[in-house]
């Protein structure tokens, strides 16, 4: 019996006219997702995708694992494919789900029919079904309200896929449905948490990192870009700009209000990433794992002097998120670990001893004047490295 994947999509589903695009993105990233896994097929029907792994003795359990980790997909079932006839149904799906049927006490059958022209209807499906599988494992009780497993028959167009529960995908929608955007990457726990939701509706993400050496070590910049490599299972390759930003932090210490040093260093970055967004020419919107009221310098006030020194939307997907939220999140995506490793980024570089939590636009703005950063600024783009961080 062959073995083939299908995978559910939600929302897509409702895409109406556009549906076809988004059903041809998602297959683009499977194919990119899947192509070091193995031979492969994927086809699409009835808002379901197909992917069928061939070769000699494929790595089923990788090709699910990759694909539980492509947007667009709300539920996996990995399936065997029968013939559609409800004697080979009754013989060989309790020969193919015989290791978790072993493993439980109650099941209970499901029967759908996209092929209304199949001459058995769905509960004379289950009852035969059901039964074959009390013949073949004679320990299992059928529970209809709260079973162990559920076995499902789907019979479509080509075959009778049989599985059992579903397993959850990553939902949202494909990535490159939404433009692109560029993501401020410190290195702690949020900024990877809110590239992967970007990602999730749709946009491609880029990362930029600001280091500052001899205060941030080599060590702090491989973790970053560990983290962008682990977003990459999610997001899709990853280009990595880091920017260098001692001499500005610098100025800024020497030059400028200390309880103001967070805010103005934020908004010097902002220009700075904007401009390389401009250089680029097609990042759409700026992306930070501001959590509001998680520390001084993500309070309403000063993120509005923030957002001032802006042009274009920045978004903050984990904005409403308390730090629990955003932690399970990470411990999802597999990025917690490394955040938490104790390497200094630059955020941390100067912090001020007591940061200005209500400050004012006019205030920022005539610190911000009172020195000349626009020949470094211009240095600090012209001198940011660029390298593209792959999946797999």
């Amino acid at each position: 019996m062959k073995e083939i994947i299908l995978c559910k999509y939600g929302e897509i589903a409702l895409k109406g006219l556009n549906k076809s695009t988004f059903e041809s993105m998602m297959v683009k990233t499977i194919k990119r997702r899947l192509a070091s896994a193995g031979e492969f097929r994927v086809t699409k029907s009835q808002s379901t995708l197909y992917v069928e792994p061939l070769g000699e003795d494929p790595d089923v359990d990788e090709f699910e694992n990759r694909l539980s980790k492509v947007f667009g997909i709300v539920k996996l079932c990995r399936s065997g494919a029968v013939e559609k006839d409800l004697g080979a149904i009754c013989e060989k799906a309790p020969e193919y789900l015989a290791e978790v049927l072993e493993n439980a006490r109650t099941f209970k059958v499901n029967a759908r029919r996209s092929d209304k022209k199949f001459p058995h209807k769905s509960p004379e499906i289950c009852a035969e079904l059901g039964g074959a599988i009390l013949e073949r494992f004679p320990h299992l009780e059928v529970d209809v309200h709260d079973p162990q497993v559920t076995v499902t028959v789907e019979v479509r167009e080509d075959y009778a896929y049989v599985h059992s529960d579903p397993v959850d995908g990553a939902g949202g929608i494909p990535v490159g449905s939404s433009g692109r955007a560029l993501l401020l990457l410190s290195g702690g726990i949020d900024s990877p948490v809110a590239g992967y939701m970007m990602a999730r509706r749709g946009a491609v993400v880029e990362a930029i990192h600001f280091e500052a050496p001899p205060y941030t070590s080599d060590r702090a910049r491989m973790k970053v870009e560990t983290l962008a490599k682990l977003m990459t299972a999610y997001c899709g390759d990853v280009k990595f700009f880091c920017v260098p930003f001692t001499e500005i932090q610098e100025l800024l210490r020497d030059n400028c209000p200390e309880e103001l040093f967070t805010i103005l260093m934020r908004r010097l970055m902002m220009e700075i990433a904007q401009r390389i967004c401009e250089k680029d020419g097609d990042i759409q919107a700026l992306v930070t794992g501001e959590s509001l009221g998680q520390v001084a310098s993500q309070t309403m006030y000063a993120m509005v002097c923030t957002d001032a020194a802006c042009r274009m939307p920045v978004f903050r997907p984990c904005i409403g998120m308390d730090k629990s939220e955003i932690v399970e999140i990470a411990r999802k995506i597999g990025t917690f670990e490394t955040s938490i490793l104790p390497y200094e980024d630059c955020c941390t570089v100067f912090t001020p001893k007591h940061p200005k939590t209500r400050p004012s636009l006019a205030e920022v703005e005539k610190a911000q004047a009172s020195f000349d950063f626009e020949p470094y600024i211009q240095k600090a783009v012209e001198g940011t490295s660029v390298t593209l961080i792959k999946n797999r």
